[in-house]
């Protein structure tokens, strides 16, 4: 694998709290504008730039992606955020209920990606998708990382933790309980050494950010073609990338909600069911799955326990045994005709940090008629999957703690 080390622009540490932002696609442009409000130093400016424009504004403008740069080129000018001078590597901690994760921030190659050596588990919305191609190519900048797993390396464990002994450019525990801990490695022989270790790398691993790191490997190839003068070391060829080894990741549920029965009455509905399902109903208290194979459902106030039957999964086959497949598979398609999860808009995602009382709240505001919660799948489970060259359904993963936007920038022009 090939990683570049780069000059990152990042805020003056006395800012950094106020900056970080949480991802753009965590949050709805409504929960972003009031949370700008409240911080009008927020990154959420840059990463969802709508929020800075009239609320009648179509999210798809030209003028919302013109206004992420805009927005960027103020707080460089602002003296906001500022350029560090050698090329580096950065160390990125987050610490969650006590429990730490470290990555490895980087730039990723672009051709890896093309060569199917950054490995792919989850299909893109083409809607998603080209939203954040635009984003990059007019902004011409990856404003926020993409979240990356590798197969955890001792010699790799070893280096990080001590680089952690000297004392990290940001610490600062943001609203919501997770501390943020960033470091600057610029030492010609640590990056090195690191660029080294991740050749011996046969692949690395989409966990969470499939769109943004299509739409960044796009837009590198399209500015490829485009330069006539082309040499492979331009910044395009490369993306911004956080990396982290395997077994310290942790993967939550990712659930579904669906606006109608198609037209089935829910007492039929939940007949169909049970061709497919052991099908028992809990009441009105949250059910949540406790195991694979089972599944939660909530509908017209009530919680149900949906245990799948044996025909309906195959656990020799990494995709067959997902739940999600058991899902779409013996509900969505069959019974709900939701076929293409990708572009249907009869259903929606919602992840697992959300509770499952989000759910609750989105089945009885009557904007959605039912809600099925997941077990979450495994890292392994995902590595097998992206090993096999197999694809899971949209919106499968959901990883938390995320990162916050905002720590560092990479400018894909110089």
């Amino acid at each position: 694998m090939k990683i570049n080390p780069f000059k990152g622009i990042r805020p003056l540490p006395e800012k950094v709290k106020n900056i970080a932002s949480r991802p753009y696609d965590v949050l709805s442009s409504e929960e972003a504008r009031e949370e700008f409000q409240k911080n009008p130093e927020s990154f959420l400016q840059v990463v969802k730039p709508e929020i800075t424009l009239p609320i009648a504004t179509d999210h798809y403008e030209p003028r919302v992606y013109q206004a992420a740069k805009d927005n960027f080129e103020k707080l460089l000018k602002e003296g906001v955020f500022i350029q560090d001078q050698k090329d580096s590597y950065y160390i990125y901690e987050l610490v969650m209920n006590g429990r730490s994760q470290n990555g490895i921030v980087g730039c990723a190659s672009v051709q890896d990606y093309f060569d199917n050596k950054i490995k792919k588990h989850e299909l893109t919305r083409p809607v998603k998708e080209k939203d954040r191609k635009n984003h990059v190519r007019v902004a011409m900048m990856n404003a926020e990382p993409v979240f990356f797993a590798y197969k955890a390396v001792k010699s790799l464990d070893n280096m990080v933790g001590q680089i952690k002994q000297q004392p990290p450019v940001y610490d600062f525990k943001a609203d919501d309980g997770v501390i943020h801990r960033f470091w600057q490695v610029d030492d010609p022989a640590l990056v090195s050494q690191i660029e080294k270790e991740f050749e011996k790398m046969p692949a690395t691993y989409v966990a969470d950010g499939h769109h943004r790191t299509a739409a960044a490997a796009l837009v590198g190839k399209d500015l490829q073609k485009e330069n006539k003068g082309h040499n492979g070391k331009e910044p395009y060829n490369y993306f911004l990338a956080v990396h982290f080894p395997d077994n310290q990741l942790q993967i939550i549920d990712y659930n579904r909600v669906v606006k109608d029965l198609d037209g089935l009455s829910s007492d039929a509905f939940i007949e169909k069911l049970k061709a497919s399902f052991e099908v028992v109903e809990k009441g009105s208290q949250i059910h949540k799955p406790t195991r694979l194979h089972e599944m939660s459902m909530y509908l017209e106030g009530n919680w149900y326990q949906l245990l799948a039957k044996p025909h309906t999964y195959d656990d020799a086959d990494p995709i067959k045994a997902l739940d999600v497949t058991i899902l779409s598979e013996s509900i969505l398609k069959p019974v709900l005709n939701i076929v293409d999860l990708r572009t249907d808009e009869r259903i929606d995602f919602v992840g697992g940090i959300r509770g499952l009382e989000e759910l609750e709240k989105r089945v009885d505001s009557g904007a959605m008629k039912v809600a099925f919660a997941l077990y979450p799948v495994s890292i392994q489970q995902l590595i097998d999957i992206a090993d096999s060259g197999a694809i899971m359904p949209p919106k499968t993963t959901w990883f938390e703690p995320k990162l916050r936007s905002g720590l560092v920038v990479y400018k894909l022009e110089d």
